[in-house]
């Protein structure tokens, strides 16, 4: 049985300040990475307490490779995928039986989402896949489900993991802490919000099977509502744009791994 994981940082338990995402700031950063591996932690001791005998994890945050991550905190039983072919999916195929999604955070526009954005917060609005609007939930579930693998667990905010049970059945969720407005978040007992981190991670072995992957209808149409319209003309450069007005781009494609 393998498990691929997918992490972010936003939704990290004991994560309950905009200031905790600072890069620059090197020591809270160093706490936020912490929290970090041992929520990845909790959630490979979950999937291997459920029957999985692989589980590979790649840190998903940012781009910045390594630089979440703290490699001797990682579980030994754990292999990180460093991504070398530089795709969202690195060692992701159709191998493994089910991903996890860990320190999820939700779509754009979500309201008490702890940090919500759709990958940037500063040039995109809205992201839409046929016509539903989606977040970064959603794009990883149709890059795993290009692979025919579906997506098993979640773990974020109330928010995220509520944005996962709208678009995904079955699904097994943890909240780790609940936002307020955009900026600040109230973090659950750290304890408690990994022990559901774990408790969901082995629930979601037993999805395996029932859970199917996540395939929207091709071809696909994608579009892209920008926040200023100087975002949306650098995109409409990209081959098979389609500029619909100042803020929004589309493409209509067939390949299963765009998003």
């Amino acid at each position: 049985m393998k498990i691929y994981m997918h992490t972010d940082l936003e939704g990290v338990s004991g994560l309950d300040d905009e200031e905790q995402m600072q890069f620059e700031k090197k020591d809270i950063y160093r706490q936020s990475c912490e929290k970090l591996m041992l929520d990845v932690n909790a959630a490979v001791a979950g999937a291997f307490d459920g029957g999985a005998d692989h589980v590979a994890v790649a840190d998903g945050h940012a781009g910045r490779s390594r630089l979440n991550f703290i490699m001797e905190m990682l579980d030994e039983r754990a292999e990180y995928d460093e991504r070398l072919n530089e795709k969202w999916w690195g060692l992701l195929d159709e191998s493994y039986d089910g991903a996890y999604f860990v320190g999820a955070h939700a779509m754009a526009g979500t309201i008490n989402g702890f940090l919500d954005h759709t990958q940037s917060s500063l040039t995109i609005y809205n992201w839409h896949i046929n016509g539903r609007r989606v977040g970064e939930l959603a794009q990883w579930a149709t890059v795993a489900g290009a692979a025919g693998v579906p997506l098993l667990m979640v773990s974020g905010d109330e928010a995220a993991c509520a944005e996962a049970r709208a678009f995904f059945d079955p699904i097994e969720t943890a909240p780790v802490k609940q936002g307020v407005g955009r900026s600040r978040a109230i973090a659950y007992p750290a304890e408690e919000a990994r022990a559901r981190i774990r408790e969901a991670a082995r629930n979601a072995i037993q999805l395996v099977g029932k859970a199917k992957p996540y395939k929207p209808i091709m071809p696909k149409e994608i579009k892209i509502e920008y926040t200023r319209s100087d975002h949306a003309d650098a995109a409409a450069r990209r081959e098979g744009a389609e500029r619909l007005d100042a803020r929004t781009v589309r493409w209509v494609t067939s390949d299963p791994f765009r998003f």
